[in-house]
């Protein structure tokens, strides 16, 4: 009888103490009226959410339909609570999901002659005076800008770095993975005509994903770092070799960004 039932039994602690200890990844959908519409929200909660009284930081990230699910991903997924999972990270990740067709205009923060563009704005007004106050309300939130962060790849690596530059007060930190620095060089006069700078950063691309990323992405570091002593130790440039545009290098790079960054 014992060796019958003991499989059975061990199966059944092994799954159970798997779920208690794992995170949760649920979603929820939110108004956004400055982008006339609502917005699906991808909600990571850690490990020890449910069984602490803790208050965690939290991470906005850009294309939250790429974050967790392969199935939703465009090209692969991030693999992001995985990673944090494996981590034992204790954060909360708030994953928004894009426009679709009106991607470029949400992550763009100004126009690009070619492909338009450049309404970034609102998606960030949306951000700061809709989510984020959602979130605080309704999870248990480190709320204060050194633990807020933000996060993105290509068109969510630039605006993830506008908003450091628009709220300073709101987001501390940012990692900003093979941004596209390249749609419009006003990002650059807008970098130089700030004065204070004080978030910390993590930038990171690979040195096969296009001609200029790589120098477009050292241009924006060295103006970052004319701006505060590099002996702050606010600023991290991480150049991938062979790294291309895509969510297998975001994906393996993201663990190592997080850690950086908290």
């Amino acid at each position: 009888m014992k060796k019958q039932y003991f499989p059975f039994l061990f199966f059944f602690l092994l799954t159970s103490l798997s779920g208690w200890s794992q995170s949760k990844v649920t979603s929820f959908m939110i108004e956004a009226p400055q982008l006339q519409t609502s917005k699906k929200i991808w909600l990571y909660l850690p490990h020890n959410y449910e069984t602490s009284e803790k208050k965690y930081p939290v991470i906005y990230m850009h294309d939250g339909q790429n974050l967790f699910d392969d199935k939703t991903a465009f090209a692969g997924e991030w693999r992001v609570d995985e990673t944090l999972d494996s981590l034992k990270a204790e954060v909360i990740i708030v994953g928004i999901e894009h426009g679709n067709e009106k991607r470029m205009d949400e992550l763009t923060p100004y126009p690009n002659e070619k492909y338009g563009g450049g309404k970034a704005d609102a998606y960030l007004d949306f951000i700061v005076t809709i989510l984020k106050p959602h979130i605080d309300t309704n999870y248990r939130t480190k709320t204060g800008k050194m633990n807020t962060a933000i996060a993105g790849s290509s068109l969510g690596g630039l605006v993830s770095y506008y908003a450091i530059l628009k709220y300073p007060k709101i987001f501390g930190k940012a990692a900003i993975f093979s941004p596209s620095f390249w749609f419009n060089n006003s990002i650059y006069t807008l970098t130089e005509n700030t004065k204070n700078l004080k978030t910390k950063l993590y930038f990171m691309c690979g040195d096969s994903e296009g001609e200029t990323t790589v120098a477009d992405m050292d241009k924006m570091v060295d103006l970052v770092n004319d701006k505060r002593c590099t002996c702050m130790h606010l600023t991290k440039k991480v150049v991938i070799v062979n790294g291309k545009h895509n969510e297998k290098l975001w994906s393996q790079e993201f663990g190592k960004a997080y850690l950086w960054l908290f």
